[in-house]
């Protein structure tokens, strides 16, 4: 396994790490050739001072602007930490902390796992589940590795990413006409662009049937709506999707008027014939493609 050092004093070998701290507590970073976007990343890790050390999984790093998010073990006086790198702040940013920094032993391996799905990274410690969060902006990229810093040495072991398809969660109203359309244009442009597509009639399961929608909005990595008719449903999920800054995309029959609150999003129109199909396939296929490389929503 290669990796490139981009900050910090590393060695590599295979899957494993160290970076060596300094007395100014310098920040090492260091990317892998994985990229994830939705799966699990894992690693084991070892602090060599508690009091200063930090050693986290890096996800979501953009190449182009350096913008990444980080979680593991260490920072901000906290054992379990949620960060985010702005870089047009040139500061890291804490999402949320968990426990104490003593709480954290010297010298000991941790094996910590993380979750990302549908905007929401877990982390668990030894098997524990220690953060659950929703994260405060999409990734605008997809490239892992390691992050570190500290005065002492911090070591990784066995660094694995293992990716899973991302979601892509449909809202439309329930009739004959939207039926063809999801069938034969959205579910097969989605299943080719890499996605696994619901639609809320897929998910129906014995109890609530507005929280097995939630759920499944929850999870999405996209939300596709189609918002032709006016809904109240489709509008509601659909303002919920972007309450949880979800990346959205909009579809409606070319002709039709929009509402005042969604006039400003890009919206693909579509014309009801026959030679509308090829037409919404493609845009749609590019939208798809623009998101999965981070630069739409």
């Amino acid at each position: 396994m290669s990796w490139a050092a981009m900050d910090g004093n590393w060695s590599f070998k295979g899957r494993s790490a160290t970076c060596t701290g300094s007395q100014h507590g310098a920040v090492g970073i260091a990317l892998s050739p994985d990229t994830l976007r939705s799966g699990r990343i894992s690693a084991r890790v070892l602090l060599g001072d508690t009091n200063t050390d930090v050693g986290r999984i890096l996800f979501g790093y953009d190449a182009e602007s350096g913008r990444h998010f980080s979680v593991g073990l260490g920072g901000d006086g906290s054992a379990y930490t949620v960060d985010a790198f702005d870089p047009t702040q040139g500061r890291r940013e804490l999402v949320t902390g968990k426990g104490s920094a003593s709480q954290l032993k010297g010298n000991t391996w941790y094996d910590i796992e993380v979750q990302l799905r549908g905007g929401n990274v877990s982390l668990r410690v030894d098997g524990i589940l220690v953060i659950n969060q929703a994260l405060p902006d999409p990734l605008s990229g997809a490239q892992t590795g390691l992050f570190a810093s500290g005065h002492g040495e911090v070591r990784f072991d066995d660094f694995q990413v293992d990716g899973s398809p991302p979601k892509a969660f449909v809202v439309m109203k329930f009739e004959e006409t939207y039926d063809d359309l999801y069938r034969e244009v959205i579910r097969p442009v989605c299943e080719k662009s890499g996605f696994q597509v619901q639609r809320a009639d897929d998910v129906f399961r014995p109890g609530i049937i507005l929280q097995d929608i939630i759920n499944s909005l929850l999870d999405a990595d996209l939300v596709i709506a189609e918002v032709t008719p006016p809904n109240p449903n489709v509008f509601y999920e659909l303002g919920y999707a972007h309450a949880l800054a979800k990346p959205t995309v909009l579809l409606a029959r070319r002709g039709g008027e929009l509402p005042f609150d969604i006039s400003g999003y890009r919206v693909i129109f579509y014309d009801d014939s026959i030679g509308g199909k090829p037409q919404v396939e493609t845009t749609l296929d590019m939208h798809l493609a623009n998101i999965m490389r981070g630069q739409a929503a």
